[in-house]
C-alpha cells in the first residue's frame, strides 16, 4: 500500500479541497500519513496570495523531496495556476495540475507510476463557466467541517492575484451541499464552516434567484448541525435584508470576519474595493445592533502603494 502526505498550504478552500483529494486516494486503498512522515507520494496543495506565499510553496515543494528522493512530488493549487511555467522548471516536481486538475489526481499520480514522465495540465481557468466538483469531501481530521459552496471572484480588486488564479465566480449546485452536509452531520460533526472565494457572490451565476442566505437558511434545518461559522465576507453583503433573515437562523455563530483593508476612502477606491469607511462602519454597528455578543475580525493592508 503507497503511502501519500499532503501539505497545504493558504486558505480554507485549500483545506477543503485537500480532503477531497485525501478522500480520493482513500477511495483507491492508499494510505495518508503525516506530511513529516515518510512517504511514496507527497502532494502540496500550494497558495500564492503574496510573495511570502509563494516562496513558502516552493520552499515546501523542495522540502518533500528532501524526506524522501525517490517519492513522487505533486504541485497544485493557485501558485502553480498562476506559475506553471515556473514550476515546471523544478527538478524535485514530477506532477503539475491547476486548480481543476485536482479532480483527477488519483489517475494522474497512476499514470506517472506506469510511464515515469512529468505530467502537466493547467486548463485556462478564467474560460470555466461551471463549478467543478471534486467528488464526496465528508473526511476531516477535525471537529468541524470546511464546506466549498462557491469558486472565483469577479471582483479584480488591484491588488489581488485571486480571480487569476480560480477564475469567474462559479455557484455550487445548492443540493450538493446541502446531501454533503447532511452525511457530515451523520458522521457525528457538530460545526460546518462556509466558505469560498467570495461567498457573497454566491448564486450569482445562477439562472433563478438563489443567494447564499437562502442556502444557510436551508443549512439551518439539517438534523445534527448545531453551528454554522461564515467564512471571510465582503462587508456589502451585510444589507438589512440579509442580517434581518440571519438573524432568525439560530445555528449562526455571532462572529464576522469582514475584509476591510483599508480606512482610507482613497485608498479603497484605488484598491477598487466597492464601499467607502462609513459604509463599513454603518455595516459594523448593524451587527452589533443585531448581536449583543458578536465578535468581529478584520484585514489590513499597511503602505498600499500609490500610482506614478
Amino acid at each position: 500500500m503507497k503511502k501519500v502526505a499532503f501539505i497545504t498550504l493558504g486558505c480554507k478552500v485549500n483545506q477543503y479541497e485537500t480532503n477531497a483529494m485525501i478522500e480520493q486516494f482513500i477511495q483507491k486503498k492508499y494510505e495518508i500519513v503525516e506530511e513529516t512522515q515518510k512517504a511514496d507520494i507527497y502532494v502540496v496543495n500550494t497558495c500564492t496570495v503574496t510573495n511570502m506565499s509563494d516562496r513558502k510553496s516552493r520552499q515546501m515543494l523542495r522540502r518533500v523531496k528532501e524526506l524522501n528522493p525517490q517519492a513522487i512530488v505533486v504541485a497544485c493549487g493557485c501558485y502553480v495556476q498562476v506559475a506553471k511555467d515556473e514550476i515546471e522548471k523544478m527538478e524535485e516536481i514530477d506532477i503539475v495540475l491547476g486548480n481543476n486538475e485536482k479532480r483527477e489526481i488519483v489517475q494522474k499520480v497512476e499514470d506517472y507510476i506506469q510511464k515515469e514522465e512529468q505530467t502537466s495540465e493547467v486548463e485556462d481557468i478564467m474560460a470555466q463557466k461551471e463549478y467543478v466538483e471534486l467528488g464526496e469531501t465528508t473526511y476531516t481530521e477535525k471537529t468541524r467541517a470546511v464546506i466549498k459552496v462557491q469558486d472565483g471572484c469577479d471582483r479584480f480588486c488591484t491588488y489581488c492575484i485571486i480571480p487569476y488564479a480560480r477564475g469567474r465566480v462559479r455557484s455550487r449546485n445548492p443540493k450538493i451541499v446541502i446531501e454533503e452536509i447532511k452525511k457530515i452531520a451523520q458522521k457525528g460533526i457538530k460545526e460546518v464552516v462556509i466558505t469560498g472565494i467570495h461567498i457573497a457572490s454566491y448564486g450569482k451565476d445562477f439562472k433563478e434567484e438563489y443567494k447564499l442566505i437562502d442556502l444557510l437558511e436551508e443549512i439551518n434545518k439539517i438534523k445534527g448541525i448545531e453551528r454554522i461559522r461564515l467564512g471571510s465576507i465582503e462587508p456589502l453583503l451585510i444589507t438589512e435584508e440579509f442580517i434581518k433573515r440571519l438573524s432568525k437562523l439560530e445555528k449562526i455563530c455571532h462572529h464576522f470576519h469582514l475584509s476591510l483593508q483599508s480606512g482610507c476612502d482613497e485608498t479603497l477606491k484605488r484598491m477598487n474595493r466597492r464601499y467607502t469607511s462609513s459604509q463599513f462602519k454603518e455595516i459594523v454597528e448593524r451587527l452589533r445592533k443585531t448581536y449583543n455578543d458578536v465578535i468581529l475580525t478584520t484585514d489590513v493592508i499597511v503602505r498600499f502603494p500609490t500610482r506614478k
